[in-house]
């Protein structure tokens, strides 16, 4: 049996990056229920990547038929393509699997029990002085990931530096500079300490990326999906950012994981802004990532009642009433 639901999720606050703001997490959870035992998925449908929340629910409902007629978790990936969709039906059938078998997701994908890990914490785009605040009132977190993407940047990114002398940062363009920006922009980031850069330059208009020095690693998000999407990265970026509404589910994710590793990319598994039932499967990746970027509960005004748990910034693997 399926059912197929959107759910609406405030942001504590605002959640801000170069395209735009918003201030709720729009979600579409599935459940797979053989009568006995029910699996859960949940997916963040993506505007960047054409995807409504009525129009992955209408996907996902499309499937009813074939459900019914034994679609299982391998069908899945030849009949749905990657994305939002197909990333909630694909979680829903390894928590299934997990309940009808009673073995845990880990041990189901051959992998070793996960463990608590660091996620970076999001410091929304704004003026360099309210992201300074931001910064100020998070700077005991290890690792913060800061929104950049407008003509602002190498002032926002000192301002951050300067009210968080110590903290590890990243930063995240969303596609927002430009190849004339670039590297000031980059000059402006290795300056600050800045470990890491996510997507500078638009998806579809990357190739400048070949043709600059990078003093700082340089993350592809927009522009990595699936495995068919790593050729064309290479000399462009030194690493991807996984994430499971991108690549359509955990079993795409992994052998994206996979894939990455063994093609020299380092990995940083990330989400959408969401709830602690979308984020639970990618604890499974988070393991092997050099950044882990997993904190859309974090951001939410509340989270599901058997969410996560989380002591600051370290976040542990879920329980079995959650997810897996």
């Amino acid at each position: 049996m399926l059912k197929v639901a959107i759910e609406a999720w405030p942001i504590a606050g605002s959640f801000t990056i170069s395209r735009g703001s918003k201030t709720q997490a729009d979600v579409v959870v599935v459940e797979l229920s053989d009568g006995a035992h029910r699996g859960r998925g949940e997916c963040t449908p993506y505007p960047r990547y054409g995807e409504t929340a009525p129009g992955v629910r209408e996907a996902i409902e499309a499937l009813r038929q074939p459900l019914r007629e034994g679609l299982d978790r391998a069908g899945l990936q030849r009949l749905l393509p990657g994305g939002a969709a197909r990333n909630g039906l694909d979680c829903a059938f390894w928590d299934l699997e997990a309940k009808q078998s009673g073995r845990p997701a880990h041990v189901l994908a051959g992998l070793p029990a996960p463990g608590p890990v660091n996620t970076a914490y999001t410091i929304s785009l704004g003026t360099p002085d309210a992201m300074a605040q931001a910064a100020q009132a998070a700077a005991a977190r290890p690792l913060l990931k800061i929104k950049l993407g407008g003509d602002e940047d190498p002032a926002r990114i000192r301002a951050v530096r300067n009210a968080a002398p110590t903290t590890e940062l990243i930063v995240d363009a969303n596609e927002g500079w430009t190849p004339e920006n670039l590297t000031a922009n980059l000059a402006a980031c290795a300056e600050m300490g800045v470990t890491l850069i996510e997507q500078p330059l638009p998806a579809a208009d990357d190739s400048a990326l070949a043709g600059v020095a990078h003093p700082i690693p340089i993350c592809a998000d927009e522009s990595v999906h699936d495995r068919a999407t790593l050729a064309r990265l290479k000399g462009k970026y030194e690493a991807v950012n996984i994430k499971l509404d991108k690549a359509g589910g955990l079993t795409e994710a992994l052998a994206l994981a996979d894939e990455a590793g063994r093609l020299g990319f380092a990995i940083m598994v990330g989400s959408m802004v969401a709830t602690s039932l979308a984020v639970a499967p990618a604890m499974l990746l988070a393991q092997r990532a050099r950044v882990v970027d997993l904190d859309g509960p974090l951001l939410l005004a509340k989270d599901r009642p058997d969410g996560l748990r989380f002591e600051g910034s370290r976040m542990y693997p879920p329980e079995p009433t959650l997810w897996g």
